[in-house]
């Protein structure tokens, strides 16, 4: 699997695609294709050192030059061209990402810098908070310096502690275990779902059943789900798995703002969900992160630990606790605030382009659009083809980073490195 580009939706990422078994991660077009053509005919004479070049700003076609070496299309290449050139007519080149700046952005920032309210304390870090939690269906918003922080800072609250395990999907992006790492424990990597692509419930469920909240002499004190590229995990039975055996469940919900699960927004379908709001998701900070929860002794705990574990007090620095200077700038803040506000529209975009993706790529010989599951609404913050093998894969991250068009692949699984 990997992801393709989303050039008229607001900011969507190089992000969490699914490599095959043994596939490692690239972030640039494979190397050229060997001297033997498709048909095994190896070449006699050497190309032109410069290829002729074609507009494919305009237009989609059906070979392209690579290396110096003109090659037969894919059909997956072919189309995501005609899609990007003919029909939405972008002409420069396509990047995977690009933030969105159209909202109040400007007006939020120079207020800030107005009145030197820049750094962790702020009405829009405020203002922030309290908007993310009703728009996520959570009692209490927690902001912190970016998704990681969020993440580490949820796993310490919730009592994870060194030498404990988290269990965790190996299909993220590596800030999930970095996240567990910083709390001193070790991931515990259970298998996805392929309908999901998140944690599998039944797998989860049987490894608790066979060990309890203990394994191989470690406790097991958290279950980490990540909704990946926005596409809700299954999250009902992880959480009902969890509860049984007195594990606390904090959805990894980095990729899923604006996604609902059975009607019910990602981030508060848990003990914890963790936003981020880095560069490269639906909405930016610039960097930031957010623990959502219902839970206002947990909501306490986690704001306490987020600013240095200081003592309430008009003048006095003291601290009770080893804390974490986690709070968010509120010059940070303030661009989120703008950001959120124009959330709906983003999400609209982004499954315009994906419901354009799923019906160009419809029965495509050798790819699939990874879609949402039935029951659910995902924010499509990726968007993603599955590939029947990775021969196949490599040709068309090829061609289309050829074309101009940016496209990865995503993580190599987190247990192989």
């Amino acid at each position: 699997m990997l992801s393709i580009s989303t050039p008229f939706a607001p900011p969507a990422s190089p992000g969490k695609t699914r490599p095959r078994a043994g596939r490692s991660r690239i972030s640039s077009p494979p190397s050229p294709p060997s001297a033997r053509n498709r048909l095994g005919a190896r070449r006699t004479r050497s190309p032109p050192s410069a290829p002729p070049r074609r507009n494919w700003r305009t237009s989609s076609a059906a070979a392209i030059w690579i290396s110096g070496c003109r090659m037969v299309m894919l059909e997956s290449s072919r189309r995501l061209i005609a899609v990007l050139r003919d029909e939405l007519k972008v002409a420069d080149d396509v990047p995977l990402h690009s933030p969105w700046f159209k909202g109040r952005e400007w007006d939020y920032l120079k207020d800030c810098l107005d009145t030197g309210w820049v750094s962790s304390v702020g009405s829009y870090v405020d203002r922030f908070e309290a908007a993310t939690a009703e728009r996520c269906g959570a009692r209490f918003a927690i902001a912190a310096v970016n998704g990681t922080a969020a993440l580490h800072l949820a796993l310490h609250a919730v009592g994870v502690r060194p030498g404990d395990l988290v269990i965790c999907p190996s299909l993220t992006f590596i800030a999930t275990a970095n996240a567990v790492a910083y709390a001193g424990a070790m991931p515990l990597f259970a298998d996805i779902e392929e309908r999901t692509l998140g944690l599998d419930p039944a797998r989860v469920a049987a490894l608790l059943k066979s060990h309890g909240p203990r394994f191989q002499g470690r406790r097991i004190a958290a279950c980490l789900p990540v909704h990946v590229f926005g596409h809700p995990a299954a999250m009902e039975p992880l959480v009902a798995a969890g509860a049984a055996h007195g594990i606390p469940v904090i959805e990894d919900a980095s990729e899923a703002l604006g996604s609902r699960h059975r009607g019910k927004p990602c981030g508060s379908l848990a003990a914890a969900g963790v936003l981020s709001f880095n560069g490269n998701k639906i909405i930016t900070t610039g960097g930031g992160g957010m623990v959502l929860t219902d839970d206002a002794a947990l909501a306490k705990r986690l704001k306490h630990l987020s600013t240095t574990a200081r003592v309430p007090h008009a003048w006095l620095f003291d601290h009770d606790e080893v804390g974490f200077n986690y709070r968010l700038p509120n010059i940070n803040a303030a661009l989120g605030c703008a950001q959120l506000e124009q959330l709906d529209d983003f999400l609209a975009r982004k499954r315009a382009l994906a419901d354009l993706y799923r019906a160009r790529f419809a029965d495509c010989p050798g790819a699939r659009f990874v879609a949402e599951p039935e029951e659910d609404r995902g924010n499509y913050w990726l968007n993603a083809l599955r590939f029947d093998d990775a021969e196949t894969r490599d040709r068309f991250l090829a061609e289309t980073n050829a074309a101009g068009i940016q496209t990865r692949p995503c993580w190599r699984p987190l247990h192989q490195t």
